[in-house]
């Protein structure tokens, strides 16, 4: 049965890049199998959507998908020829010289010719038998986005990820024919999907947005070929105490009246351990103060950025008699100013 991607994803055909990156996310963080311990069902299913947003987040994919459905894979690669006459196996129905894939039909020498390189109605027929392209040919490059709290991104993390990778098909070795005819096991794709799992560190001070390159853990490569990488991508969830910008923090710090009056310590908490802020006397509310090497591990250095404190005065809400008598007589003693 042909797969739908769209529908998988729960999209339009017509949908934008956002659309289907924030349909994929929702429905991953509902299926991930870390959210759903030894359901079978579920991890499937996460198999199903990140397969799907594999190939219509890639705009180059999803050309070739929505033009040939399930044989987009074999579009425009090199590949096998046959000699005489062109057989069955292709994934479509097939009447006189003409095929059917993905709702369209093709002329089928021009489609093998297409598909597999070979000398179809454009290159004066097929002919001379079985020809096999045996050119090494790198593996494709894979992302995969992972959402982090700001304190992972502090300290540094790991994640285990349940990925599903295409991987050389064990039957025919990656050349997608078995005696001259297409692999039983991969149809004539040369990969197999396969489960697999894979922990990966997450360095101290990575910024949101910022590609992990994780070497040779993408897509398998072909006839010998390197595979492609893995990159992670990770998203910072956001912090309701902090915020960030580049390598620094900014934090907002409750005052007393007094103490930005008269001057005094107040206590500051950090991404660490919490620290005693001395503020000077007559600081006004919304003056920032710099703590130095307070802020984010700045990226593959022992070094930090600096966290701003934002002073945020508070005055007492409730005065006792004497109190209000006091603050009255320093009103009258420092004049419009107070």
């Amino acid at each position: 049965m042909a797969k739908d991607y769209y529908n998988v994803l729960g999209i339009n055909k017509s949908a934008t890049e956002k659309e289907i990156k924030s349909s994929y996310r929702k429905m991953a963080r509902k299926y991930h199998p870390d959210v759903n311990p030894g359901d079978a069902t579920a991890e499937e299913k996460f198999k199903q959507i990140s397969e799907a947003y594999d190939v219509l987040s890639d705009s180059e994919k999803r050309k070739k998908y929505d033009q040939f459905g399930d044989a987009w894979k074999y579009a425009g690669q090199g590949g096998q020829d046959f000699g005489g006459q062109a057989g069955g196996g292709m994934g479509g129905g097939r009447q006189g010289g003409r095929v059917n894939m993905g709702g369209q039909e093709f002329d089928i020498s021009d489609l093998l010719g297409d598909i597999f390189g070979g000398g179809g109605g454009r290159g004066g027929g097929m002919r001379g038998g079985f020809r096999r392209q045996t050119a090494p040919t790198r593996g494709e490059d894979m992302s995969y986005e992972v959402e982090i709290t700001l304190e992972e991104a502090y300290h540094g993390t790991e994640r285990t990820l349940q990925l599903a990778v295409h991987e050389a098909c064990p039957t025919c070795g990656g050349a997608g024919m078995v005696e001259n005819r297409p692999c039983p096991t991969c149809g004539g794709a040369g990969v197999v999907e396969r489960p697999k799992t894979l922990t990966v560190k997450i360095p101290k001070g990575v910024q949101d947005g910022a590609k992990i390159r994780l070497a040779g853990k993408g897509g398998p490569g072909m006839f010998g070929g390197p595979p492609g990488d893995l990159y992670l991508i990770p998203r910072i969830l956001p912090n309701p105490r902090f915020e960030r910008k580049g390598d620094d923090l900014y934090t907002d710090a409750a005052v007393p009246f007094t103490a930005a009056v008269l001057g005094g310590d107040v206590e500051v908490q950090t991404m660490g351990d919490p620290v005693h802020v001395h503020v000077p006397a007559g600081t006004p509310s919304g003056q920032t103060l710099r703590l130095r090497g307070k802020g984010m591990p700045i990226l593959r250095s022992d070094a930090h950025g600096n966290l701003y404190v934002r002073v945020k005065i508070t005055v007492p809400k409730h005065l006792t008699d004497e109190q209000r008598r006091l603050m009255e007589e320093l009103r009258a003693s420092i004049g419009h100013e107070f």
